[in-house]
């Protein structure tokens, strides 16, 4: 049974942890603007002497995000605190795929993302030896039958994902994220690394979190909640995020299920 903390408030549960997973988008902004009361929870974990990581799906290095974070008007004592799934795919292509050359499917604002070795980008398909999936082109950002047809004839090499949400609310607007092209890939037959969470790497890069009593809050059932799920952590969702309006007309229950997930608490935001 999932337990709601509107009423009560998420002070009710905070000495039960060590560590907090808290997801970015969706919990402490929606791309455009600060969720103050989540600002105020996550000071409130500070004065707790607890554990935290903002750990977000951004296809991005740390210090970008960082930098984003702080034209919103975000603290750099909270801002510290940020672990991407950019960062822990840099360091397996710097470990793995040293020196290979690849072709670059995303927005140009993700090429930080590769500036250390922007001279094996290729901007041909054939030249390329990997894929390095950060997103959606720009001008092709909402017809998925484009990457589709981009991708079908290169379902030999690998690609690396650094994304793996499949969408996102920038405010009230739904855009698509990097995790819809590479599922196109992986249903044709393609093989695809992930960095982000669900997958575990991501969160056992960000910090030491053995033998600790941990909470992964987050708004996507599929990255956030089954991340936990999979690492045996507690789950709190954020209701009033990517699955808001199926969790209004279902009920919480019956939505977790349906996403083959477990989840402890369910709070419409992050809320002392």
């Amino acid at each position: 049974m999932t337990k709601n903390l509107d009423k009560d408030g998420f002070r009710t549960i905070v000495d039960n942890y060590q560590l907090f997973y808290i997801d970015l988008w969706g919990v402490v902004h929606n791309g455009i603007t600060l969720h103050k009361d989540a600002i105020k929870t996550i000071k409130e974990i500070t004065k707790k002497n607890k554990d935290y990581i903002l750990l977000t799906n951004a296809p991005r290095p740390n210090n970008t995000v960082k930098s984003f974070l702080e034209k919103m008007g975000l603290e750099k004592e909270i801002r510290d605190h940020v672990f991407t799934s950019g960062e822990a795919a840099l360091k397996y292509i710097k470990n793995e795929l040293n020196n290979k050359s690849f072709f670059h499917v995303g927005p140009q604002r993700d090429f930080d993302l590769f500036n250390d070795f922007k001279h094996l980008k290729k901007d041909n398909f054939d030249d390329s030896e990997y894929i390095l999936c950060t997103g959606l082109f720009d001008e092709h950002n909402k017809d998925l039958n484009y990457y589709k047809n981009l991708l079908e004839k290169n379902l030999k090499k690998k690609m690396i994902c650094t994304n793996p949400d499949l969408i996102v609310n920038r405010g009230d607007v739904r855009e698509l994220c990097a995790g819809s092209v590479a599922m196109i890939f992986e249903k044709m037959g393609g093989e695809v690394i992930y960095f982000g969470k669900p997958y575990p790497e991501v969160y056992n890069q960000s910090i030491d979190n053995k033998n600790k009593k941990i909470l992964s809050i987050g708004d996507n059932f599929n990255t956030d909640i089954k991340g936990a799920n999979l690492l045996n952590f507690d789950s709190l969702i954020i209701s009033n995020g990517i699955h808001k309006n199926e969790i209004k007309e279902y009920g919480i229950e019956k939505i977790s299920k349906s996403y083959e997930t477990i989840c402890n608490y369910i709070q419409s935001e992050l809320k002392w």
